[in-house]
């Protein structure tokens, strides 16, 4: 037996390797016990706690040094062989490989979760979660960028030369791009300014709807008449937006038309008579009535009101309600609504002149 442990291989004896394969067996036996016991209680440990931040600690731990104590093991069990320099180099690549790899996803993961954090704190903080997809990805390109950067200046290869050569093929790529990198920037600025957010009604030009989604070049916007709209990011911050779910009230102006003819007693009664109708509402706070001015076929009255209710819906059942009661009070005081009219003047040869009314 004895024997057949002493015989050499590639420079080990067989006992050298059954000695580094036991010390592979017993520490990956050793890491299952590790993650089984003392992790799964911790696990349980947190789930009681209200924080979030230990949860992550915990899981971090299990996704991400779990496998580099893993790797370590191994990577230690074969240093205790005679390795040649050529598979020595071979595995430390492999090992900077897989360290960079796992602590990357770490940072990766530590950066998700802070981004979470700041934005759950937010209004509508669930909503914009979804949207934290695209930042990500950029956030995600730049860490795997450095990371690489990393590895390679790590095994000796000047990595100037290549960052330069980026730089010019990136200063390329944004010429012919302008557009998309427009639409990009665009996204990080709705993103951090938060014009509007998902759940919004708004108006864009002749557009409006409910934003759907915030993408990283285009925005879908839910229409009214239930079609979706597509825009670009930069031609959404371009223009201008009218939010109207961080609408607190609204103001409200409409006009009316008296017939000449009323007597001034009469139109005097109109300005206190509208003042009192929205006065009763609840929900609206009187601005001004005034006879504003002589139109050509009537007396103008105007209003202006507010609604302390961004609601649209209930703003017009308000309205609807003071059109109503209006429309009651000039009944019973015999005022009438004034309409388009016209007064032609004939005159006949005897100098006698009719005059008739022609309604428009």
């Amino acid at each position: 037996m004895n024997d057949f442990l002493d015989q050499v291989y590639y420079n080990n004896t067989v006992r050298q390797y059954f000695t580094a394969l036991g010390v592979i067996i017993g520490g990956a036996i050793l890491v299952l016990a590790l993650k089984k016991v003392i992790i799964k209680r911790l696990q349980a440990w947190a789930a009681k706690t209200p924080g979030t931040w230990d949860d992550f600690i915990i899981e971090s731990i299990s996704r991400f040094v779990v496998p580099i104590l893993h790797w370590t093991i191994v990577y230690w069990a074969i240093h205790l062989l005679d390795l040649s320099k050529r598979t020595e180099h071979f595995i430390q690549i492999a090992t900077s490989v897989v360290v960079t790899y796992f602590v990357l996803r770490l940072i990766s993961s530590i950066v998700m979760v802070v981004l979470k954090s700041e934005v759950r704190k937010q209004e509508s903080g669930d909503i914009k979660i979804k949207q934290l997809g695209g930042l990500m990805m950029i956030v995600n390109v730049f860490i795997w960028f450095l990371g690489i950067v990393f590895l390679l200046s790590n095994w000796g290869i000047e990595v100037t030369p290549i960052i330069a050569g980026l730089g010019i093929g990136g200063i390329a790529v944004a010429l012919a791009a302008q557009n998309i990198l427009g639409d990009l920037f665009s996204y990080f600025v709705i993103f951090f300014d938060r014009p509007f957010e998902a759940g919004d009604f708004i108006t864009v030009d002749d557009k409006m709807g409910t934003i759907e989604y915030v993408g990283i070049k285009t925005t879908q916007i839910r229409a009214l008449g239930g079609e979706q709209i597509i825009i670009g990011n930069s031609n959404l911050t371009n223009s201008r937006i009218h939010n109207y779910k961080r609408m607190v009230q609204r103001r409200i102006i409409f006009s009316l038309d008296v017939e000449y003819g009323t007597p001034t007693q009469t139109l005097r009664q109109i300005v206190p008579l509208l003042r009192t109708i929205i006065q009763k509402h609840k929900l609206t706070t009187f601005d001004r009535a005034h006879f504003a001015y002589y139109k050509d076929w009537s007396l103008r009255f105007e209003v202006v009101y507010f609604v302390l209710s961004a609601d649209f819906n209930t703003y017009m059942d308000i309205q609807q309600e003071i059109n109503f009661e209006i429309y009651e009070e000039f009944e019973k005081r015999k005022i009438n609504f004034a309409f388009p009219t016209q007064s032609m003047v004939i005159r006949r040869e005897g100098g006698e002149k009719n005059s008739n009314p022609i309604i428009d």
